[in-house]
Order: C-alpha cells, then sequence, then structure tokens
C-alpha cells in the first residue's frame, strides 16, 4: 500500500497536482486515466523517485519494492532468457522456466531464447524491459502503456498475467477495452486532483460528468441566492425596524461559499475533409510480394480488391508484415511483385508513426499544417490546429520541442488539412490519450470514405472493420466479415494457451467471490450508520424548526385577530401593543426560516455524499457479481 498526501507538482509554472492526495490500497489494480501532459507519467516518476514534489510527500512502506519498465535500452548479459533471468528476485534465480514463460507471453520464440538482446528490433528489445519488470515480482508494478510494441495475442496475454497479478498494480494505457478488463479500480488526474472509484472507466467518466453536474447546478444555485440576498440587504438596509434582519442576510452572505466556475476543459474534437470517390473500387493489389534481403517472404502473390467506403483491419502478430503491405497499399513501398492500382480519383492520407521524421523541426505547428496542402489558408490552419489542441500560442510551438504525442497529432491534422477518400493508417492511437483515442474513433466512423487500419485496440477493430486482412504464422489470409465474426470462428487460434498456475491465480477471485460480496454487504451497512449518525441530528433539527414556524404561525394568525378586534374598539394602547408583539413574531419566523433553510441545505450536502459512496459501492458490487457471472 501507498499513499499520497497533499503532493504539489509543477513544470515550467504550469502546475501538475494541487495538494493532491489517494491511496492504493492491498491488491488493488488501478487504471491512471487523464489528458496528455496532465502527469500521468510524473505521478509515476514520483513514485519510483525519479522525481521529487514541490511539496507533500509520497509514503511508501519500508522494504516496499517497486517495479517499472526501464526506458534506457542496456543489457549485459549473452542471451535474452539469461537477461530475464537476472531481474527474477534472489531466492527464485533457478526458476528459469518462470522467464521463458513470460518471454514466450511476450511473443519470444524458443529458438529466440539464447539470441542475444542486441540481435532484436527496437520493439522486441522493449517487450524484454517488459519481461524483466513482469518476472521480478515487485510488490507494486508500474506499467506506462505496456501494450505499445505489442501484437493482440501478446496483449491479451499481458491481460490475463496482469488480471491475475497477486499484489498491487498501477497501469497508464490508452486501450480503454485493455484497462477495462485488467484493472479493479480508475483513478483520474482531473483539475490537478485525483479521483478514484471502483470499476471501469464508463463508471469514472460517468462519475466525472456528475460530479461537475451538480458542482455546476449547486454553483447556480448558490448564485440565485447570492443574488436574493444581496437584494435584500439593498432593499432593506435602510429601514430601522428591518436593521435585524438585514443584519442576519449580512452574516449569512459572508458565510456562503464562493463556488468558481469550472474551466472549460478543452476536447479533441475533428472530422476528417472528404473527396468524393466516383466509382466501385479505390485499389486493387494484384499478386504482390515482398521480402526483406534474404530473409522468406513476407507475402506473396497476395491480390485483394478495396471497394469505395469499405473498411479493412489489418491485424496479426509483430513481425510479419502488416505495417510493410499498408506501406505498399499506400504507395510508399514498391511491391518486389506484383502491382497496385489504383482508381484514377483516389487521394490518399497516410499515417504512421515514423513519419514523424518527415516533419520538419524548425516548423511551427501552425506551419506544418498550412503546408499540408495548397488549398488550405491561415485561418483554416488555425482551426485545424484548435482541434488537435495547439489553440493560441500553442499553434506557435516548434516541432522540434513537442512530445511525441503532440507530433502524432501534428500529423493527423496534416491528414485533416488534405481532402481525402483514402485512409491507411498504422497504429494511429500510440502516443494518444484515451480522450484524443475516443475522437478519434469518432472521427473515423464519421468518415465516409476508404479505410484501411493497421492496430492493436481491438475497441476500433471491433467498431470499423468489416473485412480483415490477417497474418498468421502460416501466412496471409483474407476474412471476409466482422472482428466479432472473426473471434467467433477461431479468432487467434494461435494465441498461447493459459497454463495451470495462471488458471488457478485467474480463478482465485472467483473463489473469493463469497468474501467479497459479504465484505459489500459490510460496508454498505457501515455507510448506512454513518449515514444514520451523520443525518438524525439534522432531521430532528429541521422537524424541530418546523414544529416551532408552525406555532408561531398560529400566534401570527391570532395576534392579527386581535389586532381586528382592537382596531374595531379603537384601544389605542392595545393596538400598539400587538403591533409590537407582531413584529417580534415576524422577525422570529424570518429567523426560524433561515435557521430552516441552513439545515436543510447542510442535509443534502451530506446525504449527497453518502449517496455518492453508495453508488461507487454498488459500482463495485455489480463489477464483482459480472465476475461472479462469467
Amino acid at each position: 500500500m501507498i499513499r499520497a498526501e497533499n503532493v504539489s507538482k509543477s513544470f515550467g509554472g504550469r502546475t501538475l497536482f494541487d495538494q493532491m492526495s489517494f491511496s492504493l490500497n492491498s491488491r488493488e489494480r488501478l487504471g491512471l486515466v487523464g489528458r496528455n501532459g496532465h502527469g500521468k507519467t510524473t505521478l509515476l516518476r514520483l513514485i519510483t523517485g525519479e522525481e521529487q514534489p514541490d511539496s507533500g510527500a509520497i509514503v511508501i512502506p519500508k522494504g516496499y519494492r517497486i517495479g517499472h519498465v526501464r526506458q534506457a535500452i542496456e543489457f549485459t548479459c549473452d542471451s535474452i532468457v539469461e537477461e530475464a533471468v537476472s531481474a527474477l528476485p534472489p531466492h527464485a534465480r533457478d526458476q528459469v522456466w518462470k522467464a521463458e514463460k513470460i518471454l514466450a507471453g511476450l511473443g519470444f520464440s524458443k529458438a529466440d531464447m539464447g539470441r542475444p538482446p542486441a540481435e532484436f528490433s527496437g520493439g522486441y528489445q522493449v517487450r524484454l524491459n517488459l519481461a524483466k519488470a513482469l518476472v521480478a515480482e515487485p510488490d507494486l508494478l508500474l506499467l506506462d502503456e505496456p501494450t505499445n510494441f505489442l501484437d493482440i495475442t501478446s496483449i491479451r496475454w499481458v491481460e490475463r498475467f496482469l488480471v491475475a497479478w497477486p499484489r498491487e498494480l498501477m497501469v497508464i494505457t490508452h486501450d480503454r477495452s485493455f484497462m477495462d478488463r485488467v484493472v479493479t479500480h480508475v483513478m483520474g488526474i482531473h483539475r490537478r486532483k485525483a479521483r478514484k472509484i471502483a470499476g471501469t472507466t464508463d463508471a469514472y467518466y460517468g462519475q466525472i460528468a456528475l460530479d461537475e453536474e451538480v458542482y455546476e447546478k449547486t454553483r447556480l444555485n448558490d448564485e440565485r441566492r447570492r443574488k436574493e440576498v444581496e437584494l435584500f440587504i439593498t432593499r432593506f438596509r435602510a429601514k430601522a425596524r428591518l436593521a435585524g434582519l438585514v443584519q442576519s442576510r449580512v452574516k449569512t452572505l459572508q458565510k456562503m461559499e464562493k463556488r468558481n466556475k469550472l474551466e472549460q476543459l478543452k476536447e479533441l474534437e475533428f472530422s476528417f475533409r472528404e473527396k468524393p470517390l466516383p466509382g466501385k473500387s479505390a485499389l486493387q493489389a494484384k499478386h504482390i510480394g515482398f521480402a526483406y534481403g534474404s530473409d522468406p517472404p513476407l507475402f506473396a502473390d497476395l491480390s485483394l480488391t478495396i471497394l469505395a467506403g469499405e473498411r479493412i483491419g489489418i491485424v496479426g502478430p509483430n513481425g510479419k508484415g502488416k505495417t510493410t503491405l499498408l506501406k505498399i497499399l499506400a504507395g510508399a513501398l514498391a511491391p518486389q511483385t506484383g502491382e497496385v492500382l489504383y482508381h484514377p480519383a483516389v487521394e490518399k492520407g497516410f499515417f504512421e508513426q515514423t513519419n514523424v521524421s518527415h516533419l520538419v523541426p524548425n516548423r511551427t505547428v501552425e506551419e506544418e499544417i498550412l503546408y499540408s496542402d495548397a488549398g488550405v489558408d491561415r485561418q483554416q490552419a488555425r482551426d485545424i490546429c484548435g482541434a488537435m489542441l495547439f489553440s493560441g500560442d500553442e499553434a506557435l510551438k516548434k516541432i522540434a520541442v513537442l512530445s511525441g504525442g503532440e507530433k502524432s497529432r501534428v500529423l493527423l491534422g496534416k491528414i485533416i488539412a488534405t481532402p481525402v477518400n483514402l485512409l491507411l493508417l498504422d497504429e494511429p492511437t500510440n502516443h494518444l490519450d484515451m480522450e484524443s483515442c475516443d475522437a478519434l474513433l469518432s472521427a473515423l466512423d464519421a468518415f465516409a470514405g476508404t479505410l484501411v487500419l493497421v492496430t492493436h485496440n481491438e475497441m476500433f477493430l471491433h467498431a470499423l472493420a468489416e473485412r480483415l486482412i490477417v497474418f498468421r504464422e502460416t501466412g496471409v489470409a483474407l476474412f471476409d466479415g466482422s472482428y466479432q465474426d472473426f473471434l467467433d470462428k477461431g479468432g487467434w487460434q494461435d494465441e498461447k494457451p493459459v497454463s495451470a498456475e495462471e488458471a488457478e491465480a485467474a480463478g482465485a477471485p472467483a473463489e473469493n467471490l463469497k468474501a467479497a460480496r459479504k465484505e459489500l454487504r459490510r460496508r454498505r451497512s457501515e455507510i448506512g450508520a454513518r449515514r444514520t449518525r451523520a443525518l438524525r441530528p439534522l432531521e430532528e433539527e429541521m422537524k424541530r424548526l418546523e414544529r416551532e414556524i408552525e406555532r408561531r404561525d398560529a400566534e401570527t394568525t391570532a395576534l392579527a385577530q386581535a389586532m381586528q378586534a382592537a382596531s374595531a374598539n379603537r384601544n389605542g394602547a392595545e393596538i400598539a401593543a400587538i403591533a409590537q408583539r407582531l413584529h417580534a413574531g415576524q422577525k422570529e419566523v424570518d429567523r426560524l426560516f433561515d435557521a430552516l433553510d441552513r439545515a436543510t441545505r447542510e442535509h443534502e450536502r451530506i446525504a449527497a455524499g453518502f449517496d455518492r459512496e453508495l453508488a461507487e459501492l454498488e459500482t463495485e458490487a455489480n463489477g464483482i457479481d459480472g465476475k461472479g457471472a462469467e
């Protein structure tokens, strides 16, 4: 278990965290969400000690081991299996099978085990660092975008591994479906604070939206109430007989909390500019093949026709040729055999991560967008910059100072600036945050042109793909159906089976369902008891005030009748005495109404807090019941 206590952190005058506090409890698997640049990675660096907070503290128990994926590629052993074994805890250094199992799960073959790490590509070296973090069996495992550089089968293996993780986990990922299947809790960095709830990302974002809606309604009600009090004070300040009542309203005004209007957070919203494509097909690939050097061909004699408006997903293990095929279809790489024919009216938009090297470092974001297409003027370039979250002076930042995620947004902006009818996208969600992925998915769904997409994000495949090009160990095949059809008809048959140890670990939560439900009932009862203790005194006070108001109102009615009788008898002394009592009675009624209003507002505030606690508990209960149903 670790705790963050009133942590604040700023960079270059920008505040990331302001008195932020949270706790990570035993066996919790926590998904960390938030927009790019809002401090997710910085928080992990604070936990590992690579950064220090400006104020506050990260409290870590003595002897608590924290593991994370090293960014530096530094290997000292002669083979990848020896490198992975070197990360095992000292008491388990002879358990080589553990390292081999994790390496196999991450896509290394049996023949790879004896090869030196330097022979592997950068993506596989990152996998080796991930394997070392997993085999180290730390008390807390920190993962920052672990699905980058992994293919779907490896992602599914990592997913099962993490679901069975017996200790604490904190993970950052742009892949919403991966996070929802792995975590028990979601915590967001939102408005420089931490907000943590049990359940999935849907539950988290729904709760944030509800909290902000309640805040805004409360703020508007408070503003209306404040204006009413100020108007009362202004209207009756000069009336001596209402001086006490006015003073009471002044004190009320002084005690009222001033709520600031919430800052409007920027959302990534955009759509692709479309150019009509008259014709049935966008392109035809005829008997194409390609190989690198003396290596076996990635594919040979591959033919396909992609129709106008069709959506194709390219899937399969890494290193089998998905990106190469996409480059050939995009015209960025010539096939060694065969040819690709395009409809004469095709206008392509090609997104690839390595294309960031084509950005000119000395240009600004605005200039890169402006030079994308001759038809783009400065105002349109500024509008696209704003859509990509480069508003105001952000659009004048040089490409050289941008992060990987920001450069990816610039590449998307360049494609948006160009009217296209054929989009070819290679892993477009890497380096985007979850909100940006949602915006991209929405824009692609609305795009009426042709789409060819390489992605390991299964949410995108489920939402978009109508046909698949499937790379397997045995070759390339076309699948005529959706991604769900593909899974229903066998899917990833080469996916690695779950070991007995993994099955036992993954089943542990099911065995504890009864205990988990009992704990939920205990917590629900405890919340109910605290709610009753907190609200009962207020409810009794409200009832007392209501009874007193009714009694005073009856007295006022009786005094009004007595006033009428005294007036009829023209009894001046009695009229004066009754008037004094009426005035005092009305003043007391006003005081009682003020007290009742304060008590009612306090009751609503406290009740709302307990309602949120119960709602979070119900979300957690639904998650446990869902696991039980599985």
